[in-house]
């Protein structure tokens, strides 16, 4: 058998109309900074406690009416409401919330300025 390096997640690619304005939303909302961008692309390094990269890229086609992924974004417990809240007042449209439809999570889903969904999940302390 061949020795090979597994596949990790680099990095979550958008596409997006206005690159630069979308990445400045994310840095805001996941407390860090557009790391770079130029010429309709624009990127967000990790964190330096870990963490992935986003990239944003200017969109190539029309917008489908509802992507087959969106990004979840986990916070602590406790702390969803708020943290929509501060989504909300970063340019976010609160969507709708699952609360306890399973055990182990709840969610709210938000779409971002550009109509792009995300969701921010806690789970309960094990």
């Amino acid at each position: 058998m061949t020795s090979r390096t597994p596949i990790t997640l680099g990095a979550v690619n958008v596409e997006a109309d206005d690159p630069p304005a979308l990445a400045r939303f994310y840095a805001a909302l996941l407390d860090t900074e557009v790391a770079g961008g130029e010429d309709g692309y624009a990127f967000l390094a990790p964190r330096p406690d870990g963490g992935f990269a986003m990239f944003f890229q200017r969109r190539s086609g029309p917008r489908p009416e509802h992507s087959g992924q969106h990004l979840d974004l986990t916070v602590p417990w406790g702390s969803r409401e708020a943290e929509a809240e501060r989504a909300v007042s970063l340019g976010a449209e609160h969507r709708w919330d699952v609360l306890d439809e399973v055990p182990w999570v709840r969610w709210t889903t938000l779409a971002d300025p550009e109509g792009n969904l995300f969701c921010l999940a806690e789970h309960p302390p094990s």
